[in-house]
């Protein structure tokens, strides 16, 4: 009952990339060197923070003033 014309034509296209170099720039993960989300894995240890950024920090919260806060936004 299928005609030829209702028939799906399929086509293998080329990859777009030259070689298969995962290794080359603007390919993968490996994009801009480092960065973009596989960044996070080539991390050279932790970030310590100057005393500019520790003395820009706000003092926590007490215990008091989170049970406070918790019920504020659980009602």
């Amino acid at each position: 009952m299928s005609s030829e014309s209702d028939k799906k034509e399929f086509h293998i296209l080329p990859h777009p990339a030259k070689d298969n170099n995962p290794e080359q720039p603007g390919e993968g993960l490996n994009w801009g060197k480092f960065s973009g989300p596989a960044g996070a894995f080539h991390a050279h240890g932790p970030e310590i923070p100057t005393q500019e950024q520790i003395q820009n920090l706000e003092q926590p919260l007490s215990k008091e003033e989170l049970k406070k806060r918790a019920e504020e936004l659980n009602k």
